[in-house]
């Protein structure tokens, strides 16, 4: 497999957007920060240490304001969790959600996700990554700052445990074909599952803010649970 340490992706497939943080989240990202964030550095993290124990973790890229990704970590307490995002009033509610839950579980990284996964995340450490209605970049020209991407699933191949999954969620449809396009490319995964439905069938997830707007401007979910070929 090639070095996953030499992938660069000049693309970004996120804006960082501008938002009003509230009092309370900013106290948030002061004082819990320290103690549930994880800085980005150029090296690999000892997990282990991190979370105090081994465990299946979890990583989910985009977590938006970290309700969802606090529910998880919270009704599966035997799994850790580490949740990516650049939004800062997003993340300063979720540490504010994992502290009102009491939760040890999950950590918190506020930086790019392919710089993380790239430097940060060892080898075959995640037995699952959630990709939960990432931006769907719906015109055409901005497809190619769409996330899911031969590069992208190559990257993830090799974070992912032999058992691991990539499991994905989106309400647009376009982004829905493009996913199929390119995961029936790849050699590195299969589909294990596939949904599509009207809200009332999220595929092993809780409901999320972004597929309830979905859902109020008419749009289908599409769920996907990919499992690892192990042939890359």
């Amino acid at each position: 497999m090639e070095d996953q340490k030499t992938y660069k992706r000049p693309i970004r497939s996120f804006v960082r957007r501008t938002g009003r943080q509230t009092p309370s989240q900013q106290k948030a990202l002061e004082t819990l920060w320290p103690v549930l964030g994880i800085e980005h550095t150029p090296e690999p993290l000892d997990l282990e240490a991190v979370f105090g124990r081994t465990a299946p973790t979890v990583l989910e890229i985009g977590f938006g304001n970290g309700e969802t990704l606090v529910q998880q970590a919270t009704e599966n307490p035997d799994q850790n969790y580490i949740g990516i995002d650049v939004h800062e009033p997003g993340v300063g509610h979720c540490l504010l959600k994992a502290e009102e839950a009491h939760i040890s579980n999950l950590r918190l990284l506020m930086h790019d996700a392919i710089d993380v996964l790239t430097h940060q995340i060892p080898p075959l450490s995640l037995s699952r990554v959630n990709l939960y209605f990432p931006d769907p970049w719906p015109k055409k020209r901005h497809h190619k700052r769409r996330i899911v991407q031969p590069e992208f699933l190559a990257l993830i191949d090799s974070r992912l445990d032999s058992n691991g999954t990539l499991n994905i969620a989106t309400d647009w449809a376009n982004y829905a074909e493009h996913i199929d396009e390119v995961m029936a490319q790849s050699v590195r995964f299969f589909c294990a599952e596939r949904r599509e439905h009207d809200g009332d069938q999220p595929l092993d997830r809780p409901r999320t803010k972004f597929e309830r707007r979905g859902l109020r401007k008419g749009h289908r979910i599409h769920d996907w649970c990919f499992k690892k070929s192990n042939k890359s």
